[in-house]
């Protein structure tokens, strides 16, 4: 499935976003944001901020725009810490790597961030009609199903983000679509073990796609964490995403379907290990079905994008390219990534 003639690139703008000097909120980096805008158009990354010892907080920040091209930003604060009984553990903490997407749907911004708690990386839920006031829904349950085979619920799960438009699930049922990457590695709860779930072609670290119908969430919001009908999207393929695959922003809207990136990893990855040494991430893409998203049309065969200046390839984990919001500035599309865990960066993303 993978092309050589990927119809869309992504050119480095630079950097955007690094620790502020002697800020203990960001002393081990600023990275892996999400974006919102205000009611009066205004544009906002909500970074990762991480404190000694791997603690991590979601700020917001506002972006300055020169020319057109996002240039820098103003910090606003913190709208998320770890707070949460779900969200600390005895020897960890943290609300880390959002992603939001807005729903007009719902008329509100959803967020998906991973709980670092006692069961160690969890998925959550959290949803704002601005881009400062969060309401958590709480953690995210899988409901077990039978074609799929697995109890999702038993696994940690990351890089989880909606859909901004309402799709037909596989059996026509209006839904909430949500990608979102399970991992079969227990040692975080189970030292030592690890649960790899019987019946998978590909045991490796891939993207999934779950569902929620519309009429549950119409009832009640937080149906919007029970998630149902899940399947395989797409597994690693091309030689830049060997040890795993992991989606990236909200899917766009595009001519040819959906447009996702997401990162692929090569290198060693340790077990138990959370912030890894020997590895290297970079930007893929894929063109996901219009109508049948959990189908891929296309995919990248090389990255779009690669772990090359100072600022990608020295860091808390060195040699990282995380995309994970794309947002439109007058008329060109701009993708925000986190840089070697530690900074955060702007592309410009092209149709060719």
């Amino acid at each position: 499935m993978t092309t050589t003639s990927f119809p869309y690139r992504l050119t480095r703008v630079g950097t955007i976003m690094t620790p502020a000097p002697g800020d203990e909120l960001e002393a081990e980096g600023v990275l892996n944001p999400a974006t919102a805008r205000s009611a009066d158009g205004r544009l906002y990354l909500l970074p990762r901020l991480v404190a000694s010892g791997n603690v991590s907080r979601i700020g917001l920040a506002e972006i300055t725009v020169d020319g057109g091209i996002p240039v820098g930003v103003t910090r606003r604060g913190v709208v998320m810490a770890p707070d949460r009984d779900w969200e600390r553990g005895s020897q960890n903490a943290g609300v880390e790597d959002p992603r939001v997407t807005s729903v007009p749907e719902l008329g509100l911004n959803v967020m998906t961030y991973v709980a670092y708690g006692p069961l160690g990386p969890r998925t959550a839920l959290a949803v704002s009609p601005d881009e400062r006031t969060w309401r958590r829904l709480g953690p995210v349950s899988f409901a077990y199903d039978d074609e799929c085979g697995i109890d999702l619920g038993l696994y940690p799960n990351k890089d989880c983000v909606f859909f901004p438009e309402i799709v037909d699930d596989p059996d026509g049922v209006p839904s909430f679509a949500i990608l979102h990457r399970p991992m079969w590695d227990l040692r975080d709860i189970r030292p030592g073990e690890t649960s790899k779930p019987s019946g998978l072609d590909d045991d490796r670290p891939s993207i999934w796609m779950s569902f929620v119908p519309v009429a549950a969430v119409r009832e009640d919001l937080t149906a919007l964490t029970r998630w149902r009908k899940h399947r395989v999207v797409a597994v690693p393929e091309a030689s830049f995403e060997t040890a795993k695959i992991g989606s990236g922003p909200a899917p766009v809207r595009v001519e040819e379907g959906w447009l996702l990136l997401y990162h692929g990893v090569v290198g060693e990855l340790v077990p138990g290990v959370a912030q890894q040494q020997n590895v290297n991430y970079a930007a893929g893409a894929m063109i996901l079905d219009g109508r049948e998203p959990w189908k891929v049309c296309a995919r990248t065969a090389e990255p779009l994008l690669t772990a090359d200046t100072t600022d990608e390839r020295d860091g808390i984990v060195p040699n990282v390219v995380f995309p994970t919001a794309i947002e439109e500035i007058d008329g060109t599309r701009f993708v925000f990534y986190g840089m070697a865990d530690s900074k955060i960066g702007v592309a410009r993303l092209d149709h060719v």
